[in-house]
């Protein structure tokens, strides 16, 4: 007799992935057995789930039916064991994590090798993109958001704060002046992160003794690359709002100089996890998320004062 459960989830595995050879892979099965599964379930509830053509697999109507009743079953299945199992069972699996691109790459995949050394059998699969990405559409277990979160059937694990700090080169304060305060903003070629905006935005701020305050900049430059805008900022086209583990090494070496010291730039954002809202998280989402809390901590490293700190020197305006 079939196991329905095991027959729900290579049907599920099949519909996640795209393909028979690719649900094969991921199950350790050969394609063959695959479709033997799929036919067997189709035959047992006597519908058709999946129109196969020789490039695509298309679900049908009760197939999606099915698919939304699987995935539901299969999570408290998993939900289940892992309630059974907390504490005891070694984190194992594929773990598909999707983070913004630079922040990825300077501040995650650095902590791989250690997690690899702390949990084995966990396989772990980074996707590094800025677009926003589908937690539950695209099949990931969890995403890094770098943004004020919305109301949503997400859960979220705040994992760092994410503080921001208006910087420009030590070149372009030479040639164009150091603005004492926000206000005089209004006077600088300002880097644009998005150009929707029309190359300028409102630039909200704390001062020192708390008071908010906003300034409208403009700039001749935009762009939605975060890298993009650091380099910029390097090559002296602009002044930049930046997050702090984007050019804490700069700031460290001087190369970027931070204005405004004891104003506060940073809103509601700040980076987090977030997941599909379970009771229980699997454990290999838990640890991971446990692991870059440890990292970061809550006072994270690129927030720390240097080893040798730099001194900054203000500049008058000159001619160009």
């Amino acid at each position: 007799m079939a196991d329905p459960l095991h027959e729900m989830s290579v049907f599920a595995k099949v519909v996640s992935t795209g393909s028979l050879s690719a649900a094969a892979r991921e199950l350790g099965l050969s394609p063959a057995v695959v479709s033997r599964r799929l036919a067997g379930l189709e035959a047992r509830l006597g519908a058709r789930l999946i129109h196969r053509t020789t490039r695509r697999l298309h679900l049908t109507d009760e197939g999606a039916s099915y698919f939304e009743s699987c995935s539901r079953i299969l999570a408290e299945v998993e939900e289940a064991d892992a309630t059974a199992s907390a504490g005891r069972v070694e984190p194992q699996g594929v773990l598909k994590v999707a983070l913004p691109a630079s922040f990825g790459h300077q501040h995650v995949a650095p902590l791989v090798p250690r997690f690899a050394e702390r949990y084995p059998k966990v396989r772990l699969a980074l996707s590094l993109s800025d677009r926003t990405v589908n937690v539950i559409d695209e099949g990931f277990d969890l995403v890094v958001r770098i943004a004020e979160l919305e109301d949503s059937s997400l859960a979220a694990r705040k994992l760092a704060p994410n503080r921001r700090v208006v910087c420009a080169s030590p070149e372009y304060l030479r040639r164009h002046g150091t603005p004492r305060t926000p206000a005089e903003l209004a006077e600088h070629n300002f880097l644009i992160a998005n150009w929707d905006s029309g190359f300028a935005m409102t630039l909200e701020y704390k001062d020192p003794v708390g008071k908010l305050g906003e300034v409208r900049v403009t700039g001749k430059y935009a762009c939605d690359n975060w890298e993009v805008l650091r380099e910029w900022a390097l090559a002296g086209l602009g002044v930049a709002l930046k997050s702090t583990w984007d050019v804490h090494r700069n700031l460290a070496d001087g190369s970027l100089v931070a204005l405004f010291p004891g104003y506060s730039f940073t809103t509601d954002v700040a980076i987090y996890a977030v997941y599909p809202h379970r009771r229980y998280l699997p454990a290999k989402t838990r640890v991971f998320i446990e692991f870059l809390v440890e990292s970061f901590g809550p006072e994270p490293y690129w927030d720390r004062p240097p080893t040798t700190p730099t001194t900054v020197q203000t500049n008058r305006r000159v001619a160009v």
